[in-house]
């Protein structure tokens, strides 16, 4: 060791700083030694005793990545390509269950951050090193399981480590109280189409900055997040997965989000804007998902089609062009892209083909690789390659090989993506079909075409985890985890995002703010049992929609309306299900049905004839002209109208939860004052309605006046609908909000109002 050189020790994996350069973490079961040249410390990853390229900290991520994937099998390169399914840390014996030494969790004896045996599998046999990471049970678990995972990688092949991987995860608990000073499991902030509410790109970026030191802290190195595309059609199930209906706004957002989590600064930077504190932003979904037809969703059969009636394709690239692809932090572009399981309809210009975004190469090749020049790693989403489920109805089991259901094998799905310009395949951990695609193209086009086109996908996935710093020290240290998770300025700053998402959209006589202690009538929620977006069984639910300890903070609290200053009535929004009924099905009907906005029994008297997609596996015209459907929630209707019948003319206060657009019409003359939040916690709207802080939020979407103008709009088109005019004279439209003195009118609503 030289003097440039200090080495420590923690929980086994050894740390050398080299002065000048990186820390460098291995782990001393891995069988790695350190290689010194020049007074500094490299590790010998490949354990043949001399200096590699890739193993040379100092050579650009470009030629350490062209130099690995030269020395890779394809095997390893297959594995490579691979993304895990979904890993909870430990796989309890639920949902995401594994075995621990043939047994489920609870029976095995394992510790919680100890490898599944099919984790195991997958890293060694399969060569797998791309993990999707869900559940964790506590941050410290979470750091040993990523410790746990590294030695392993780092001990076999080439040393390549794992890019662990996270979908959003920064949510909030609605039940939670936020305290000055305290810190948390994780710091919690609004949904995105909250963080989109507070019309805030400086808001976005801190988000980012902060998500990804916790990212970083729990062994995560890339998010699959953010989703931009443009929510078009108000009824889609994704919606609050965005950034809004506008293309602008999601542009800046955009841009702001991938800034914060790709980019390192100071001693933290690797090279352009790179370093140990970014985290490679997977951007969803090209070319943009948001115009399912009748809003529907394309994890599901019934809406594999996204349409164009209004030639609007073009204008759901924008968040992509002038966002994800023109960055401001020096990192320039999102490092990966998913597209979505739709087939965008009638969109391939050059060879016809209504295929997934993932298969058809007009879409990845053309476009995004040659017209916009995107060279960062394209990965598809879950499941692409599987065969479809029996079931249309039911996301799981099965696939979304969206038009290519038929007719090809399950390897020739994974070949046809590769040569449309896909590098990887999300959730598929086996190597097997990437293997066998590999031969098929041998067959084709030669082994030295395959074996090039296999090292240009490995270089591209190789860079990114170069570029963040993987394969000096992917290691967590558990007590430096914990103090970053949840931090208390972590905390602070996600709480105060909350604040500023909550749109205030009624106010009437200025009912609001409240003074303190109070006394409240808060009516209960009543919700049937169901069946969640997934297919799972949801229970019955019949309680308060609040914490009260958290209100009793606040408020004096009465079940009796009559002795009571004001009610306080929390719903959500309307919730009619996801467009297909197979009971419809079941009794001879198409099985397609309307996703409702509003709370009440809905006939669809304006849909369409015809629809404007359909296939012959299920029915060419999937129109449900002329059905009718309710809300599974039109308790919360109820709800408001009884509120406003039981307080006698005193005060209603509406907090409505939304998650897209709905329809206010059936409520709104009834209430006083509404506040519209998009997933914060309790205290936050409090807050908000006591004067505590004031509302700033505008709205990141319309809110439509009916259901016609809903079924009239194009799903591809924004800021299409008549909005929502209520009894103060005020238009529910994009960018609208109050605070105390009335409509807002600031820079954000010149620089993004008047969008029509």
């Amino acid at each position: 060791m030289s003097e440039k050189q200090v080495e420590t020790i923690s929980e086994s994996v050894t740390y050398i700083k080299n002065e000048g350069g990186p820390a460098l973490g291995y782990s001393e079961s891995s069988g790695v030694s350190i290689i010194n040249a020049d007074g500094f410390a490299f590790k010998d990853l490949n354990k043949d005793g001399k200096l590699d390229k890739y193993e040379d900290w100092r050579l650009s991520p470009e030629e350490r990545a062209k130099d690995l994937a030269s020395k890779m099998s394809i095997e390893q390169i297959a594995g490579l390509m691979l993304y895990s399914g979904h890993q909870a840390v430990p796989a309890s014996d639920g949902f995401f269950s594994a075995s621990y030494n043939g047994k489920p969790y609870s029976e095995s004896g394992a510790k919680p951050y100890d490898l599944s045996d099919q984790q195991i599998e997958f890293l060694t046999r399969d060569h797998l090193r791309h993990v999707l990471l869900t559940s964790v049970e506590s941050p410290e678990i979470a750091a040993h399981w990523n410790n746990n995972v590294q030695a392993l990688a780092e001990g076999i092949g080439l040393g390549i480590p794992a890019n662990n991987s996270s979908d959003p995860r920064h949510s909030s608990d609605a039940s939670k109280e936020y305290n000055a000073g305290a810190g948390g499991a994780i710091s919690m902030w609004p949904e995105t189409l909250g963080l989109a509410a507070a019309f805030d790109p400086a808001l976005v970026q801190k988000f980012g900055e902060i998500a990804a030191k916790e990212y970083r802290a729990l062994g995560i190195a890339t998010a699959l997040s953010p989703q931009i595309d443009i929510a078009t059609d108000p009824r889609w199930a994704r919606f609050d997965g965005t950034f809004g209906e506008d293309p602008k706004l999601s542009a800046d957002l955009a841009q702001a989000y991938i800034d914060g989590f790709q980019t390192s600064t100071k001693e933290r930077a690797i090279v352009d804007g790179w370093g140990y504190d970014s985290v490679n932003a997977m951007v969803k979904h090209w070319p943009g998902g948001g115009s399912g037809e009748g809003g529907r969703d394309a994890h599901f059969g019934y809406g594999k089609y996204a349409v164009y009636p209004g030639n609007n394709f073009e204008e759901h690239l924008i968040p992509f062009l002038e966002g994800a692809f023109q960055l401001k932090g020096g990192t320039e572009k999102a490092s990966a892209i998913m597209p979505y399981y739709t087939i965008s309809y009638n969109q391939d210009q050059v060879n016809g083909e209504n295929v997934g975004n993932s298969y058809n190469a007009h879409i990845i090749g053309d476009l995004l690789r040659h017209k916009y020049g995107y060279d960062g790693v394209v990965c598809t989403d879950w499941a692409i390659t599987d065969d479809e489920g029996p079931d249309i109805s039911r996301l799981f089991p099965g696939g979304r090989s969206w038009g290519v259901e038929q007719g090809y094998t399950v390897a020739e799905r994974h070949y046809k993506a590769l040569m449309a310009g896909v590098d990887q395949f999300g959730g598929n951990n086996d190597a097997g079909p990437v293997l066998e695609a590999y031969r098929i193209g041998v067959a084709e086009h030669g082994e030295a075409y395959m074996r090039g086109r296999f090292e240009q996908s490995a270089v591209r996935l190789l860079k990114n985890m170069f570029r963040v710093g993987l394969f000096e020290n992917p290691y967590c240290e558990a007590e430096e985890t914990a103090r970053i998770i949840g931090h208390a300025d972590y905390m602070t700053a996600g709480y105060e995002a909350q604040l500023k998402s909550v749109v205030l959209l009624k106010n009437k006589g200025q009912v609001l703010p409240l003074q303190k202690m109070k006394t409240v009538y808060i009516p209960k929620r009543h919700r049937q049992a169901g069946t969640s977006w997934f297919g799972f069984p949801t229970p019955a639910y019949d309680g308060y929609p609040v914490s009260l300890d958290v209100v009793r903070k606040y408020f004096n609290i009465t079940d009796d309306p009559e002795t009571a200053d004001f009610a306080l009535v929390f719903i959500t929004g309307a919730d009619s299900g996801s467009g297909y009924s197979k009971a419809d099905a079941e009794a001879g009907g198409n099985g397609y049905v309307p996703i409702s906005l509003q709370y009440g029994p809905y006939t669809a008297e304006h849909a369409r004839e015809t629809s404007i997609a359909g296939d012959e596996r299920d029915v060419l015209n999937r129109t449900y002209k002329g059905k009718t459907i309710s809300a599974v929630n039109v308790s919360d209707l109820e709800a408001v109208l009884k509120a406003k019948e039981v307080m006698k003319g005193k005060p209603v206060i509406v907090s409505l939860q939304l998650s897209k657009p709905s329809i206010v019409a059936e409520f709104e003359a009834a209430a006083d004052a509404i506040v519209a939040a998009f997933g914060v916690q309790d205290q936050a709207v409090l807050d908000i309605i006591t004067g505590e802080a004031e509302p700033s939020a505008l709205l990141p979407m319309q809110m439509p006046a009916n259901m016609k103008t809903v079924e009239e709009q194009f799903e591809d088109v924004p800021h299409d609908m008549e909005v929502h005019v209520d009894s103060e004279g005020n238009a529910y439209d994009f960018a609208y909000g109050l605070n105390w003195s009335g409509v807002i009118s600031d820079g954000r609503t010149e620089r993004y109002g008047n969008r029509k």
